[in-house]
């Protein structure tokens, strides 16, 4: 009999895209890492196209209070994925970092990163998703709801300028 490497790599507790075999997909309970990031048995998966503020970044409410939003967004995304398990990630591609980039969904086939976007607390990013959650962005934006509410500094800003050595910037856009 001969087994697929796929099944293989399962069988030996490994994760097929850890292996180097491209992996069409990871289905499991997912772990929370942070507001874009997740875990499914042992691989880290990059949310594709979105971005979340990071754990430490800090914005401002509506009542102008600042609060770790990076921490809420991940508390979001659990409650998301909480609703409706397994989750099911489709291999998009490596990151620099060696994180599978995927698209992921809830068992009920509700995409992870839309809900994200459209409840305000991910942010549609062009660079990789050529502006796919553009319109759930819009509609957040215009409702003001999660970051949308408030200030917050793009992840993507402050994490460049976090590396550059210099302060990280200001919650500064607000609606």
């Amino acid at each position: 009999m001969r087994l697929c490497p796929l099944l293989i790599a399962l069988m030996f507790g490994g994760s097929p895209a850890l292996s180097g075999e491209a992996s069409p997909e990871i289905v499991g309970r997912a772990s929370v890492i942070d507001g874009d990031t997740i875990d499914l048995h042992g691989e880290r998966v990059r949310l594709n196209g979105i971005d979340a503020p990071e754990s430490a970044q800090l914005c401002r409410n509506a009542q102008r209070k600042t609060y770790r939003c990076g921490a809420m967004a991940a508390r979001v995304l659990e409650e998301f994925l909480a609703t409706s398990r397994p989750t099911r990630c489709k291999f998009v591609e490596r990151d620099r970092y060696g994180r599978f980039v995927g698209d992921c969904y809830r068992a009920d086939g509700a995409s992870v990163a839309e809900l994200l976007v459209l409840s305000g607390w991910a942010l549609d990013w062009p660079r990789y998703s050529k502006g796919e959650y553009a319109d759930e962005q819009a509609h957040a934006q215009a409702m003001r709801l999660g970051l949308w509410a408030g200030k917050f500094a793009f992840p993507w800003e402050w994490r460049a300028q976090r590396r550059s050595g210099r302060a990280a910037p200001q919650p500064s856009i607000a609606n």
